[in-house]
């Protein structure tokens, strides 16, 4: 699409830019057109008037397009009229046409095998494909231009030489001038808009984020050590627990004289421990409850008061042994305490 020649509009030049983009090169200056105009002599510009088709600057403008284009050997032949509808000519058929609406005039020419619309109007060449040209011809139609054909042959230009060889393709259709404008200005405004907010602020608002993300990461480091030093409080703690139980029980149990104790050996030593003082538990229940029986068969009539007391006095000997372990594991982890503050300390 670079090598298309494409004038955009400038000023009021529309005739201009119309007739080099159809000959796709810069032939035709402000200066050159006024002289065509200025060779119409009086009569000619009477009978523009007279015709009562449209404006006189419209009837001036067609006719210094028109004769300009004679200088090539082109003419132009109203598109409907009724001597070329008559004709029955396929539009893709053609090779250029130039549209007009009241002061503006633009052409779509066909380079290469492909059409393309050349209006000045545009940021660049509209590629329009084959079955898209009638419609847009009549679309434009409706909205009141008149459409011209282009008759006879166009100079060659490099692009229509290229194209014969390759087509192209569009992504995106080009933008009207003044929507190009509209945006490059929003855009402008909106740029410095946030130049002018990142100056009242100094760049403090980004500085504002990073350091809340700082705070926000060493809030999290610190929580990581925290939990790490509390699991390792609680493993001390733990140790310590079982160091002092550990010394508690085997007061109780036999040590043999010059041996070190494995962790192994000494659970083994307090389950076998705990499992003599249930047994000895059970022992004295059946006891107790041989004497109960015992004492019922010498005196029926008596109230069984002594089964009941019995029975008291075992729940309250294991009470005493459960409180006396309770005991036991508070007074551990009382030392463990008073031991961890001292390390602190420490």
């Amino acid at each position: 699409m670079e090598s298309i020649f494409h004038e955009k509009q400038e000023g009021s030049l529309c005739a201009q830019h119309c007739l080099n983009n159809l000959l796709q090169g810069e032939y035709f200056s402000p200066v050159e057109l006024s002289s065509i105009a200025h060779q119409l002599d009086e009569e000619e510009r009477m009978r523009m008037a007279e015709g009562g088709v449209t404006s006189e600057d419209y009837r001036t403008f067609l006719q210094v397009i028109s004769n300009a284009l004679k200088v090539w050997g082109l003419e132009l032949i109203l598109f409907n009229s009724p001597e070329y509808q008559r004709l029955r000519i396929d539009p893709i058929n053609e090779r250029s046409f130039i549209c007009n609406y009241k002061e503006h005039w633009f052409t779509v020419r066909k380079l290469g095998k492909q059409w393309f619309n050349l209006n000045s109007l545009l940021t660049g060449p509209e590629l329009i494909s084959d079955t898209y040209l009638a419609l847009f011809l009549a679309q434009l139609q409706q909205e009141g231009y008149s459409i011209f054909v282009v008759k006879g042959d166009l100079p060659d230009c490099e692009a229509d030489q290229l194209l014969q060889m390759i087509r192209v393709q569009q992504m995106h259709r080009p933008k009207l001038i003044g929507e190009e404008l509209a945006q490059l200005k929003e855009q402008r405004v909106h740029k410095t808009d946030l130049e002018r907010v990142l100056e009242a602020n100094d760049g403090s608002g980004m500085l504002d984020e990073d350091e809340e993300d700082l705070q926000r990461a060493l809030a999290l480091s610190r929580q990581e050590i925290d939990m790490e030093d509390e699991e390792a409080d609680l493993r001390r703690a733990i140790q310590l627990s079982m160091q002092g139980s550990s010394r508690n029980i085997s007061q109780d149990i036999p040590q043999t004289s010059g041996t070190n104790l494995t962790s192994e050996e000494l659970r083994k030593r307090r389950e076998a421990y705990f499992e003599k003082q249930q047994q000895k538990q059970q022992q004295q229940k059946q006891q107790q409850q041989q004497g109960d029986l015992s004492g019922q068969s010498s005196h029926p009539c008596e109230r069984p008061t002594t089964s009941s007391g019995a029975l008291g006095n075992d729940l309250g000997d294991a009470m005493g042994e459960e409180d006396m372990l309770q005991a036991a594991v508070t007074m551990s982890l009382e030392t463990v305490r008073n031991d961890l503050k001292t390390e602190g300390k420490k």
